[in-house]
């Protein structure tokens, strides 16, 4: 199955180390990083799950929880949080989601043939509140993501659901945004009373508005 941004999140029920699970239950009114791991007991994965755990703090102040999938079996998964734990100096406190029969891994299409027809890639998935997908990735097994660039992500996809705005290359929280092409010049100044810069009459710059 082929997600795309804008899609509803597909719901399921799982076991997890945390319990069992309804995903749209337990996601609640809350923004969500779904994200694969292609096996427990594995080099990069244990080095991902250790920097997001680091991490779990900065999501959030962001409203952002995290939960992460593979097709091993729960048993594994929780010995394997010791180790990544004990390697990667962390206290990994979100579930992992055990999808040995494939079913999730499938619906979400994280198995990729052509890669590997028995363990998932890399994907991530962020959901907001409303159960809408805001972003899909997808990394190679032998590439390890980088959670600093998906707060970052964040940071950008929460406030331009809120304002009138987008943001340029390599932003980051701040930093002055763009105005959409859609405003018009005679609106700018109610909406955006920071002031703004023409640099052309497509791009219009303007200081972070939430900020």
């Amino acid at each position: 199955m082929s997600l795309l941004i804008g899609d509803t999140a597909p719901n399921f029920k799982a076991n997890t180390t945390k319990g069992k699970i309804d995903f749209h239950e337990f996601t609640g009114g809350n923004w969500y990083i779904l994200f694969s791991h292609p096996a427990s007991f594995t080099p990069v994965c244990t080095t991902e799950l250790g920097r997001a755990a680091n991490l779990e703090l900065e999501f959030k102040k962001r409203n952002v929880k995290i939960i992460t999938i593979s097709v091993d079996q729960t048993e594994d998964q929780i010995k394997w949080i010791e180790d990544i734990n004990e390697t990667q100096n962390s206290n990994l406190e979100f579930p992992l989601i055990s999808d040995s029969n494939r079913k999730i891994s499938n619906l979400y299409g994280m198995i990729h043939p052509n890669a590997s027809d028995t363990m998932t890639v890399r994907n991530v998935f962020i959901i907001d509140p409303s159960k809408k997908i805001r972003l899909t990735l997808a990394y190679p097994a032998s590439t390890g993501r980088n959670f600093v660039e998906l707060l970052r992500v964040i940071d950008s996809l929460q406030l331009t659901s809120n304002h009138k705005v987008a943001t340029p290359v390599d932003w980051k929280d701040e930093e002055d945004t763009i105005i959409l092409p859609a405003i018009k010049d005679d609106e700018i100044s109610n909406l955006f009373p920071k002031g703004h810069t023409a640099i052309k009459p497509y791009l219009r710059t303007t200081p972070q508005p939430n900020k």
